[in-house]
């Protein structure tokens, strides 16, 4: 499909409870950027029921404007509404980018818009960028197990399209309601809809929140066992993080998969993260690598996770962590 506008538009969910999906108004900080360099608008592109106060962050966190689809039948999400919608949308605006949030249901739309529209998608992207020499959108993304890190472009057709995982940008500051709302009315009939959620049932999890964490202090295998990560929590709290775990931690079955940073775990990008006898392969890097600061403490002076650290300390985490904890809670008074 030809592009009719230079726009770039964010596709972004609504949750249960009428806000926006966070990975939403992550992307549209870059989502600027690029829109930008590509001469064209940045667009919000909500779809759902009760969607004002997402539109409304969705104005506030940078976008020039608002498409928004709202009525019963979007809701709860099906695949067949939502793509039959965004299709719509899409054949009447001719957008020239589209960037969707890699959750569950990103990942289920995404893939059924572009084959329907037959252009390209690049999934799970890391970096986004624009090609300098051809103006094409530039989609980094690991490929080979998370051994290298591809650049994708889609030169010939569009919309291009990428799915970008939670936490990998930064959500900006809210500013002034200011973008220009425009409602869109798709016809869906409930025929159309071929598969229908009969119930949601809310999964019993250890509570954790990596993605909204501003402190993280994760342990890889050289924890040693599950005994090794109670320093761990015990650092967590003195600083008021959250604990979290490489992918050797969770094959240990030692901590659930909830608690897993990295390729096929959760992008996060904390204030601090404070990384505990994990050697720094590319997979979990590129799970945590976006970290305002980054502590490594290893007892391999030559493992790779110092290559991106701010602060390293080479020594046994069984005697490093205990002496910080304590100076932590010396200097708040808890000891």
């Amino acid at each position: 499909m030809e592009a009719k506008t230079k726009d770039l538009w964010v596709f972004i969910e609504t949750n249960i409870d009428g806000s926006a999906k966070k990975v939403g108004l992550e992307l549209l900080s870059p989502g600027k950027r690029l829109a930008e360099k590509q001469g064209g608008k940045l667009v919000a592109v909500v779809i759902g029921y009760k969607t004002e106060q997402t539109v409304r962050e969705a104005s506030q966190h940078g976008a020039d404007t608002v498409i928004v689809v709202d009525e019963p039948i979007y809701s709860p999400y099906s695949t067949d509404a939502y793509a039959i919608t965004l299709i719509s949308l899409i054949k009447k605006y001719a957008p020239t980018t589209l960037l969707i949030g890699a959750t569950s249901n990103g990942r289920d739309l995404a893939p059924r818009v572009s084959c329907r529209l037959g252009t390209g998608l690049t999934a799970d992207c890391t970096a986004l960028d624009i090609d300098p020499e051809t103006g094409d959108m530039a989609w980094t993304r690991p490929t080979f197990g998370g051994n290298l890190m591809a650049t994708i472009c889609c030169p010939g057709d569009r919309p291009q399209m990428g799915t970008v995982r939670p936490g990998v940008f930064k959500k900006g500051e809210p500013g002034e309601d200011r973008a220009e709302i425009i409602k869109e009315k798709v016809d869906v009939s409930p025929e159309q809809i071929r598969v229908r959620v009969a119930e949601v049932l809310l999964e019993a999890a250890e509570d954790v929140d990596l993605e909204s964490a501003e402190i993280i202090v994760a342990g890889g295998r050289g924890v040693g066992s599950p005994e090794g990560l109670k320093l761990l929590t015990q650092l967590a709290n003195v600083l008021g993080g959250t604990m979290g775990c490489s992918r050797a931690v969770v094959d240990s079955g030692w901590l659930p998969h909830t608690f897993q940073v990295g390729q096929t775990g959760k992008t996060v990008s904390p204030k601090l993260y404070i990384a505990c006898g994990i050697s720094g392969a590319v997979q979990h890097i590129a799970g945590m690598s976006g970290s305002s600061k980054i502590v490594a403490i290893n007892n391999d002076p030559e493992a790779p996770i110092f290559g991106i650290a701010d602060y390293g300390i080479v020594g046994d985490l069984f005697e490093v962590l205990p002496a910080m904890i304590t100076l932590l809670q010396r200097e708040r008074g808890l000891l």
